[in-house]
């Protein structure tokens, strides 16, 4: 397979997907800059060389072209920071965009319009009405696959090379994302320096690992982590079960939660992988008291109570001291540290405690040697307000693609590139 190290781009135009999906006030301005700036490597590689540079990306959902996710609001500040005027194309399929990629000289760089204002990009058939028959939604979705490899096509033609820097991206099987690389052969195809990083990261935890291996699960539903606690119940020494999900776990063994969040429907499941823990012999960590309010707010009145033993109309909102004592006991020694997801309700100052221990913790455990992947969930949140995610080994980009990775699972975009 093809690196990016070993590429030289001089001759060469490369479209180069990535994951600018930042975040923009009102009046537009980003207020978190980190995918950008996590691309800077790559992009500076490419022009350095003597290449042209095709960037394409998009930004939120749009359902189809829409002024408030035009890639043109984060020009500017891309190009401040590749040190460059960027231009633009004000479609990413029209007769500019073909035009101004053609026109395109050694050390020059264009941004595309927002991949996603086509429904190709996404391969998703939009306006279909759910009570439509079988056959239309049957006809509508291989119209729009169609359209999908015609789109991925056409991107592919504006250049010689392709590099695909989103992570973030990585477990949707998109039109840039991973059909475009069926258009160039292996020599041709290959990881930007971010991409490449994210990968390294996640197989070092999974395959590569240093025992003790910790993982710290944070997040509200049971359900929307089952795939990635029973994947990693087969590959941790310890598993911190935290956030929302405690009060399910809690509940399911009995306890006293009063108003806190909690599954009902997903007890009998909570049951199950205190099980399989057992089983694997993994030592599941649960929390022992918690810092309750009386409704949820960061004004609310508070106390610390047993975890089990929440009076009625209280709801835990974050750990309590002694459960952070716990965890830490558990990070601090460990060598291998994966962290998804807050403690409690972190956007909420007074409910901060928990997340700052366990990201504290896994600070002192880094200094020490470990290594620790920050990401997913709100954690790398977390680390950005507390300032610490420069101490870390590695803080990944992605969300879902991150998760998915974890779990196991075949991510299309890397796919794409590997074969």
């Amino acid at each position: 397979m093809q690196t990016i190290d070993k590429f030289n781009f001089s001759g060469h135009k490369a479209f180069v997907r990535v994951d600018f999906n930042v975040p923009l006030d009102e009046n537009f301005n980003i207020t978190d800059d980190t995918r950008i700036r996590a691309a800077m490597p790559t992009l500076k590689k490419i022009l350095s060389d003597g290449g042209s540079l095709i960037i394409g990306s998009h930004l939120g959902r749009p359902k189809g072209i829409d002024d408030k996710y035009s890639l043109k609001h984060i020009l500017s500040h891309i190009s401040e920071l590749l040190g460059k005027n960027i231009a633009f194309a004000n479609d990413c399929l029209g007769k500019e965009a073909v035009e101004k990629s053609a026109a395109l000289k050694a050390g020059e760089a264009l941004l595309l319009e927002n991949l996603r204002f086509y429904a190709a990009e996404e391969g998703k058939p939009r306006g279909l009405k759910e009570d439509a028959a079988d056959e239309e939604k049957a006809i509508a979705k291989k119209t729009e696959k169609a359209n999908q490899k015609e789109m991925a096509k056409q991107l592919a033609s504006y250049a010689t090379v392709y590099v695909n820097d989103a992570f973030g991206t990585a477990h949707r099987a998109h039109a840039s994302t991973a059909i475009i690389a069926d258009y160039f052969d292996n020599d041709h195809k290959l990881f930007g320096y971010l991409m490449q990083n994210e990968i390294d990261a996640v197989e070092k935890v999974l395959k590569d690992t240093a025992r003790p291996f910790t993982a710290i699960m944070g997040g509200s539903k049971v359900s929307s982590k089952i795939d990635i606690i029973e994947n990693l119940l087969t590959k941790v020494d310890n598993l911190i079960i935290a956030g929302g999900m405690t009060y399910t776990f809690t509940k399911a063994l009995g306890g006293k939660i009063g108003n806190s969040i909690c599954e009902n429907d997903k007890l009998d499941l909570a049951l199950s992988l205190i099980q399989k823990a057992k089983d694997n012999k993994v030592n599941l960590v649960l929390a022992i008291d918690a810092k309750a309010a009386d409704r949820f707010s960061n004004d609310a009145k508070t106390q610390f109570v047993s975890v089990d033993a929440i009076p009625d109309g209280w709801e835990g909102l974050d750990i309590g001291p002694e459960t952070e004592k716990k965890f830490a006991t558990v990070i601090e020694n460990s060598k291998t540290i994966l962290w998804n997801g807050p403690t409690g309700v972190f956007e909420f100052e007074n409910f901060t405690g928990g997340s700052k221990a366990v990201g504290q913790a896994i600070v002192k455990a880094t200094e020490k040697g470990a290594f620790s992947l920050v990401g997913g969930g709100d954690s790398v949140a977390c680390v950005n307000k507390f300032g610490i995610a420069n101490k870390m080994s590695y803080v990944s980009t992605g969300g879902g693609a991150l998760l998915e990775f974890i779990e196991g699972k075949e991510l299309p975009g890397i796919k794409a590139i590997r074969g």
